[in-house]
C-alpha cells in the first residue's frame, strides 16, 4: 500500500461496467495507495475524465496530477506554481482541463494537459472560486465565487455567457438534463432553482433547509460542502460538515433522508467559509487544506457514499424507502484507508477513489464478493 506517485504496480482490472453496483458495494477495498513527496501536502479535489479512465487531483503544493485508472498508474503532474490550483475539473475532451486560481487572482484557467499550455483564461471574479461544474451535455460551466455571483461560461469564449447577482452563492451544479441549475446560499439556508434557458428569470423553485438544519444538525449545526444530482435526477444531495448529509426530493424539496455519520466529518472547511489554501498543506498546523465535500453518489443513483470523519467509508442505500424519521443510518463501513476528505466513484466502472494526503483507489475485492 505505500506507494509513491510514479511507482505503482497496474491494478488488477476492475469490474465490468455492467456489474451491478449494489452487488460489489459491499467488497470495495483499496487496492492502490499514491503518496506524495512532501506529507504536508493535501488532494483538495478530484475528478474523473468522460470515459472514466483518467482521474485528477489539484494539491495544495501547486500541482495537477493526473493517474490511469484502467493500469492504476500515475500519468503526469503538472505545476501552477504561480497562480495555486483547486477545482480542477476535465472538460468533455480528456486532454483539457478547467481550475480555480488560488494564488495572483480569481480567473480560472483552461488548460491543455497534453502540453501543459493554457488555451484561454476566464476573467471576472473578484474574490474566491467556490464551485466549479461542468455541463453534462455542453462546453458550458457554472462558477460561484465569493463575489456574491455564479458565473454561465462557454469553453469557445474568454467572456462569461450570464450572471446572476446572489448572496453567498457558494455552490452551484446541473441537473443531468441540463435543463435545471442548482445554486446553494448556505448562508440564507436556501437552494434555488432555475431553468438554464430563462436563468436571468427568478427562480422557478425555492428550497428553505432552515428547519430542516435545526431539526437534524441541531445545535453544532454544520455548513454545507458539496450539492450533486443523482444520475437519475430524483435526488439533491447537499453534504455538510455537521452530523450527517440531506437527500431532498430533487422536485419538491422534501427532505427524504437524513445520512447520519456519528463521527464527524473530514475537517475539510467548507466552500467560502474560509480561503482557500495559499500554498502548502498546513505548515503552521492552523489553515486546514480546501476541500470539495467528502460525499458523491454511485451512477445508479442507489448509494451515498461518505467519509466517516475517521478510518474508511460509509455507505446509505438511498434509494430505499423514507423511514417516519427520515434517519438513514449506513448499512456499511468500507474499512481501511485512512480519512476520506475527498470521494469519488467512476462514472465508467466500478472503481472508487478517496483523498486526503494520499490518493487511494478502491476496487471490489472478489474474495469478498457474494
Amino acid at each position: 500500500m505505500a506507494m509513491s506517485t510514479g511507482t505503482a504496480t497496474p491494478a488488477a482490472p476492475s469490474g465490468p461496467p455492467t456489474q451491478r453496483i449494489s452487488d460489489v458495494i459491499t467488497s470495495f477495498r483499496p487496492s492502490r495507495r499514491f503518496r506524495p513527496t512532501a506529507p504536508s501536502t493535501s488532494i483538495t479535489s478530484l475528478d474523473f475524465d468522460d470515459t472514466g479512465e483518467l482521474a485528477i487531483v489539484a494539491r495544495d503544493d501547486d500541482t495537477l496530477q493526473i493517474y490511469n485508472c484502467k493500469e492504476g498508474k500515475h500519468a503526469k503532474e503538472l505545476k501552477s506554481q504561480k497562480y495555486g490550483v483547486h477545482l480542477a475539473r476535465f472538460s468533455h475532451h480528456a486532454q483539457s482541463i478547467i481550475y480555480a486560481s488560488t494564488k495572483v487572482d480569481d480567473t480560472i484557467r483552461y488548460l491543455s494537459t497534453h502540453d501543459n499550455s493554457y488555451i484561454r483564461y476566464f476573467r471576472g471574479h473578484k474574490d474566491t472560486v467556490t464551485s466549479i461544474a461542468l455541463c453534462p451535455s455542453s462546453d458550458t460551466f457554472l462558477s460561484c465565487s465569493k463575489d456574491d455571483t455564479v458565473r454561465i461560461w462557454d469553453l469557445a469564449s474568454n467572456n462569461y455567457q450570464g450572471m446572476l447577482k446572489l448572496h453567498k452563492p457558494y455552490l452551484a451544479t446541473y441537473d443531468p438534463s441540463a435543463t435545471v441549475i442548482a445554486i446553494a446560499s448556505p448562508q440564507t439556508h436556501a437552494v434555488l432553482l432555475y431553468d438554464i434557458r430563462n436563468y436571468d428569470k427568478p427562480p422557478f423553485a425555492t428550497f428553505d433547509l432552515q428547519e430542516l438544519e435545526q431539526r437534524f444538525l441541531g445545535s453544532q449545526g454544520g455548513d454545507w460542502t458539496k450539492m450533486e444530482f443523482t444520475n437519475d435526477g430524483k435526488s439533491l444531495v447537499i453534504s455538510t460538515t455537521g452530523v450527517g448529509h440531506f437527500v431532498l426530493d430533487a422536485f419538491s424539496g422534501e427532505i427524504v433522508h437524513f445520512c447520519y455519520r456519528k463521527s464527524g466529518h473530514s475537517g475539510r472547511p467548507a466552500p467560502g467559509a474560509s480561503v482557500v489554501g495559499h500554498g502548502s498543506g498546513t505548515p503552521n498546523g492552523t489553515s486546514p487544506a480546501a476541500g470539495q465535500g467528502d460525499v458523491c453518489t454511485t451512477p445508479d443513483g442507489q448509494f451515498l457514499i461518505g467519509g466517516s470523519g475517521e478510518d474508511g467509508l460509509l455507505v446509505w442505500p438511498i434509494a430505499k424507502p423514507s423511514a417516519p424519521n427520515h434517519l438513514l443510518e449506513p448499512t456499511e463501513t468500507l474499512p481501511g484507508g485512512g480519512k476520506a476528505a475527498v470521494v469519488g466513484y467512476n462514472p465508467r466502472t466500478n472503481l472508487l477513489a478517496t483523498a486526503d494526503k494520499d490518493l487511494l483507489l478502491w476496487q471490489p475485492d472478489p474474495d469478498l464478493m457474494m
